[in-house]
């Protein structure tokens, strides 16, 4: 059954709500972990479940993503797998963009199809942290004899309008409704006894099953499906078919976590450094671009819950609950608390002496700053005596070289703040 799967992943989303780190790249491209992106996650997952034959559908400001592809997932000719880019085109019959994620895949279908043995697609998003090995999510379709498998996890009460949410018997799913908000719906949706048996440990607060978003298809049902029309999946495709084909559920019950707004994604983010995470790159083996970097260089320096990455150079600093990322320079006298620095894609090519008697400010952070609570994108450029406190206690603004979400501090890709800034 593994030969015969191929693993769609949904990589072509906007991200309005991860601006501004989505201005210049997709969501499925934005920096995780101090070295990865969001997409070696369910590439990586993949790959461990033995699935080899992989497409990653984009749209949205894609070059980003396609060159981390490219240059991370390479296969020797003697190897049946394959991790391709099928980026959005514009033909003869189909002028427009991907309005959803299922349109995405119906306009695809011709390039996954041309794969003859192909009997199950499995259609992944490509923004979310987790791991999960997919054998036993395609052991459930074939020993229910479904149509179409979802994934879903217990939620809360609270979290339930998040997602799709979906009402099982035995092992199927009898309906389904995407983000339901009144009462009434989330009463005649909670889990019963029946349902609750699938988990082991369910915690009190966990009434609710939601969807993940990873649906598991006989092909024949998805071309099918996409036939009949509709543009998303959670919102046309699964709610039809729960209707008229046998849709089972795979249980799951591990940490997952789909970082749509940038609260969630420093929130994640920043629990990789506890001692105990809740995700642990140190045990799921995540595949990433291979960078031929030194180690990190660190002088007297005073770290506490800090991931540091290498080729970074970190001087006489203090920092607490901090990731700081590939190539990131930060210089003395420097306090980092609760934060992100997503590092460089390059050094500079001089010297600071000379960066900065050009009037320059050199890459990285610069002596003397204080940093809480902030996201600092690849490139940036933060001068000396710089301050990023959101002092005003704003939840939400946008400056010339800043945006502040969610009372969190953002700099951009490619920002530059100029010395003494007090944001």
């Amino acid at each position: 059954m593994l030969k015969s799967t191929i693993c769609l992943i949904l990589g072509g989303g906007r991200g309005s709500r991860l601006y501004p780190l989505t201005k210049d790249r997709s969501k499925s491209a934005v920096p995780i972990g101090g070295k990865y992106r969001m997409i070696d996650i369910p590439v990586s997952n993949s790959l461990n479940s033995g699935l080899n034959r992989i497409l990653i559908l984009t749209q949205f400001n894609s070059a980003s993503l396609n060159q981390h592809i490219n240059r991370t997932y390479r296969f020797d000719h003697f190897h049946e797998g394959f991790v391709d880019i099928l980026a959005a085109e514009q033909t003869l019959d189909h002028l427009g963009w991907h309005q959803g994620t299922a349109d995405a895949v119906r306009w695809n279908m011709k390039h996954i199809t041309r794969f003859s043995d192909v009997q199950y697609a499995l259609v992944l998003g490509g923004d979310q942290i987790y791991a999960m090995d997919f054998r036993e999510l395609l052991r459930v379709h074939l020993e229910t004899r479904a149509d179409l498998t979802l994934a879903a996890l217990p939620v809360s009460r609270q979290q339930a309008p998040r997602f799709g949410v979906i009402k099982v018997k035995g092992s199927q799913i009898v309906d389904f409704i995407e983000k339901p908000a009144d009462t009434e719906t989330l009463d005649r949706f909670a889990m019963d006894d029946e349902a609750r048996w699938h988990f082991q440990d369910l915690l009190p607060h966990q009434t609710h099953l939601a969807s993940m978003g990873i649906y598991l298809f006989s092909m024949k049902c998805l071309e099918e499906e996409l036939d009949l029309g509709g543009e998303d999946f959670g919102k046309d495709i699964i709610p039809r078919a729960i209707k008229t084909r046998k849709v089972a559920f795979f249980p799951f019950n591990d940490y997952w976590e789909d970082v749509g707004t940038i609260q969630s994604f420093h929130a994640a983010s920043l629990d990789f450094v506890e001692a105990s995470p809740r995700f642990d790159f140190y045990r799921h083996r995540i595949y990433t671009n291979t960078r031929q970097l030194p180690p990190a260089k660190i002088f007297a320096s005073q770290l506490d819950r800090v991931y540091a990455a290498e080729g970074c150079i970190l001087d006489r600093i203090k920092a607490n609950r901090t990731i700081i990322g590939i190539r990131a320079i930060v210089r003395e006298k420097t306090e980092i608390t609760d934060s992100i620095l997503m590092g460089a894609d390059f050094y500079d090519d001089t010297e600071d002496r000379e960066t900065q008697r050009q009037g320059r400010i050199p890459l990285g952070i610069g002596r003397n700053c204080l940093i809480q609570n902030a996201i600092i994108d690849k490139n940036a450029r933060v001068g000396d005596n710089v301050r990023l406190i959101n002092k005003d206690n704003q939840k939400y603004a946008d400056g010339e070289f800043y945006s502040i979400r969610d009372g969190i501090v953002v700099i951009p890709k490619n920002a530059v703040v100029p010395p003494g800034t007090e944001i």
